[in-house]
């Protein structure tokens, strides 16, 4: 019978230390680490959200939230162009950057000795959406860089054996 345990600091760190390399690889971020909170509730916060689902050892999903501007400003640095809407390319680029750091950080978790695939990212545009499958607390961890603020929100769960 499978049960589950509640959200680890394990599971934690490697999303944050996978967010601050690929930041910094791929749009020279500097970072500095907001006060962290739990949020319970299943609306998204942010005009854009980059949500990644985890199964495995490690279930649940983890969502990259950001302002508009905020994603255009990283993808003009990651693409060396002006991008002054946000389009389909925009939307790729983020999609992408958020698949990046959610398999950086996977890694991270195998080596820890918890097995799990991500999915595809799925792209929110817009506040106040409701994602059913937020069922789980998750942590929220802001992070402030030149280019605007992202919110990695990461709910995720042991799973059992």
């Amino acid at each position: 019978m499978a049960g589950t345990v509640g959200l680890k600091v394990e599971f934690i760190n490697p999303f944050v230390a996978a967010a601050y390399k690929v930041l910094q690889q791929e749009v020279q971020a500097v970072i500095e680490k907001g006060q962290l909170a739990i949020r319970s509730s299943s609306f998204t916060s942010s005009e854009v959200t980059v949500m990644i689902g985890v199964v495995g050892q490690v279930q649940g999903i983890v969502m990259y939230g950001m302002s508009e501007r905020t994603v255009k400003n990283i993808v003009s640095t990651m693409t060396g162009e002006p991008t002054p809407v946000f389009d389909k390319l925009a939307e790729s680029a983020i999609a992408e950057l958020g698949n990046v750091i959610t398999g950086t950080a996977s890694v991270e978790l195998e080596a820890a000795g918890y097995t799990c695939r991500i999915a595809p990212p799925t792209v929110i545009v817009g506040r106040g959406v409701i994602i059913s499958t937020v069922d789980i607390e998750r942590l929220v961890i802001p992070l402030h860089t030149q280019h605007g603020d992202i919110e990695i929100n990461v709910a995720l769960r042991e799973v059992a054996r």
